[in-house]
């Protein structure tokens, strides 16, 4: 054995007895000073650089009346800090947007960063498993940003090698609770980076009105409520298919009547058409007059309308075979959508076996073979699951309002949303804190984004029944 062990490790073995294991005395290396006080000072200037690049304001801020307190007293520094404050004081007032794109949000970022996320990044980070403690050092993800939005705080995080993802995502409860917020999003910025979303407010809270009805004719996308971020909630119907699932009360018929709503100058124009399947008879039925002989509320007539838009479809199909492969609305081939109200009544609740299946298979065919020549689906239903609606996986974008269930979220927006961040089975059953609130994932991104629809109340769909009813061409 000695003579395998390296070096003079021999003369470092500690034995008493033959019985006792050989234990190895640690190798203590001294570090010259030079090369500890070298590495300090470089970790110094590096971090003030860094400190100085991404937070210039509050460096400013707190630097200057510092620099000339120490230099020319306190008198003229307080001349220094009162004189621009005097000046910048009204700014906020008169014109809050430029203030907070300019100074306000980047100064709350200093503030978040310095007093929630690095003082607290350590513990959270060890607590939640996110780092490691190996022989007395810790491994943690680098916390590169944080920058600030009206309404949540965004923060950048490299990952450390070996993690992925899903690391972060199973552990975003954690995440959130540690830095005291109400919930945590997970998107990939980059190879390696994360983009963790830290809400400080819910700026959905607040139920919206419906909105005006556009002055110009078009297929979409339709503007139909708000996005979290503040931006409109634009829904591209034409040459796509839509799911909608929420539990009752979740506001669905806000999405398809706002839909419906900002497709009504088209509508007059000629270029869209809305048929309209009813089997509750109780949301579409109220504005039955704008489909005109295209609404259908029984499952006989459900099934002779989809049969009948299957027809047409295919029609247009063959015509169209070999001169084009995407579809542009005209007043001759107008944009066809294809509204259902609860779906799983006709699908999967149906008692007459043949209306289910011819009702699935027009389905089915509408959902593969439409977009391509201007059919559209919406369908709307309360339980996602597969025996309920086995061709949800044909709807390229999803929309998930409150669900009862965690494990519907999954259901229908695909796997891994939930973990993403898509709450749905947490937005309040109060109709004015959660109706029409949901998550979207379109097919071209795997991320869910939370928005709100506005309420498109009965008062709204007389005066558009008053306004545009009969315009549907025969």
């Amino acid at each position: 054995m000695f003579k395998k062990l390296p070096g003079d490790e021999t003369r470092t073995l500690v034995t008493t007895t033959p019985d006792t294991a050989v234990v190895f005395r640690p190798a203590v290396v001294t570090t010259p000073a030079i090369f500890t006080i070298t590495i300090f000072l470089w970790r110094l200037l590096a971090g003030m650089v860094r400190l100085l690049w991404r937070h210039p304001i509050a460096v400013a801020l707190v630097a200057v009346p510092a620099t000339v307190a120490i230099v020319y007293g306190w008198r003229l520094a307080l001349v220094v800090v009162a004189v621009p404050l005097s000046v910048l004081a009204p700014w906020p007032f008169f014109d809050r947007a430029s203030f907070n794109r300019w100074m306000g949000w980047r100064l709350l970022a200093f503030w978040r960063l310095v007093w929630i996320y690095r003082r607290h990044w350590q513990p959270v980070m060890i607590v939640s498993g996110l780092g490691r403690n190996l022989r007395g050092r810790d491994y943690l993800p680098h916390l590169v940003r944080v920058s600030c939005t009206s309404w949540a705080d965004l923060v950048t995080v490299k990952m450390i090698s070996g993690q992925s993802v899903k690391d972060w995502t199973d552990r975003i409860d954690h995440l959130a609770h540690g830095f005291g917020a109400t919930s945590c999003r997970v998107t990939v910025a980059r190879s390696g980076r994360l983009l963790l979303a830290f809400p400080r407010r819910d700026p959905l809270a607040t139920p919206l009105p419906a909105l005006p009805i556009p002055e110009v004719a078009s297929v979409g996308p339709v503007e139909i409520g708000r996005c979290e971020d503040g931006t409109p909630w634009r829904l591209k119907v034409h040459g796509t298919h839509v799911l909608v699932a929420g539990a009752t009360g979740a506001g669905k018929g806000s999405i398809i009547w706002s839909v419906i709503r900002g497709l009504l100058p088209a509508v007059r124009a000629g270029l869209v058409q809305v048929w309209a399947l009813d089997p509750k008879r109780m949301e579409l039925s109220f504005g039955r007059d704008l489909f005109g002989e295209r609404y259908a509320a029984t499952p006989v007539a459900c099934a002779d309308l989809l049969e009948a838009a299957v027809s047409v479809m295919q029609e247009r199909a063959d015509r169209f075979a070999g001169l084009q492969r995407n579809h542009t609305p005209t007043v001759d081939d107008p944009f066809v959508l294809v509204v259902v109200d609860e779906v799983a009544f006709l699908t999967a609740y149906q008692s007459d076996k043949g209306l289910k299946l011819r009702i699935s298979a027009a389905l089915a065919t509408l959902t593969t073979q439409g977009r391509a020549v201007g059919f559209g689906v919406m369908a709307a239903l309360q339980d996602p699951r597969k025996e309920v609606m086995n061709v949800r996986n044909l709807f390229p974008d999803k929309i998930a309002l409150r669900l009862d269930e965690s494990e519907q979220v999954d259901m229908v927006l695909g796997d891994g949303a939930r973990d993403r961040g898509a709450l749905a089975d947490h937005i309040s059953p109060v109709p004015e804190q959660g109706a029409g609130i949901g998550y979207v994932r379109l097919e071209t991104s795997p991320d869910p984004i939370r928005a709100r629809a506005g309420y498109v109340s009965d008062a709204d769909i007389r005066a558009m029944v008053a306004d545009f009813a009969g315009e549907a061409t025969p």
